[in-house]
């Protein structure tokens, strides 16, 4: 695994309840699949949570976790890198995911540590790599993003109630 460069801490990083783990009620996906939180640091989190026979498909070896849930294990602990530098008054969206499968990732606890690559003013370069168990060992997954920073409020806002449909204008884009 690289070592995740020293990342200055955001506003958002002194109040780490704000963050989903902590706010989840069902129906999120931090509730709904039981994530937790191992490690929050400026930059970086590590995040579990046990696959059971109910997200996996059967093989011949024995069931294997479907890949959509090991992106989303991996995609939620960058997130929550991103959150690390933010400050109060801004959200990210996704702009690029991508992951790798290099080992099946079987029933059992999984965790995910994702880090901040590089911070711009617009965008937040974030990896993940996803292991069996709570402790890093063997990788099974990796993963990189790119997230846009967007103002919290409006259509980007994330714990604001949603509108009708059409009566936000869109955000400014990142052309600024």
């Amino acid at each position: 695994m690289t070592e995740p460069p020293r990342i200055s801490p955001g506003e958002r990083f002194a109040d780490a309840d704000q963050w989903d783990h902590a706010r989840a009620t069902p129906p999120h996906l931090w509730a709904t699949l039981g994530y937790r939180r191992l490690a929050w640091e400026p930059g970086g989190t590590t995040i579990a949570w046990d696959a059971t026979p109910d997200y996996c498909f059967r093989t011949a070896g024995g069931p294997i976790v479907q890949g959509g849930l090991v992106t989303a294990l991996l995609d939620a602990a960058m997130g929550g890198a991103c959150w690390t530098v933010l400050d109060n008054d801004q959200a990210f969206l996704t702009a690029d995911l991508r992951v790798e499968f290099l080992r099946s990732a079987q029933v059992g606890t999984l965790s995910a540590k994702g880090w901040v690559v590089r911070r711009t003013r617009r965008v937040v370069f974030c990896a993940a790599e996803l292991y069996r168990g709570e402790t890093a060992g063997e990788v099974l997954a990796t993963s990189r993003c790119t997230q846009v920073v967007l103002p919290a409020e409006g259509r980007a806002g994330r714990y604001q109630q949603a509108t009708e449909a059409g009566s936000d204008a869109p955000p400014e884009d990142a052309r600024g």
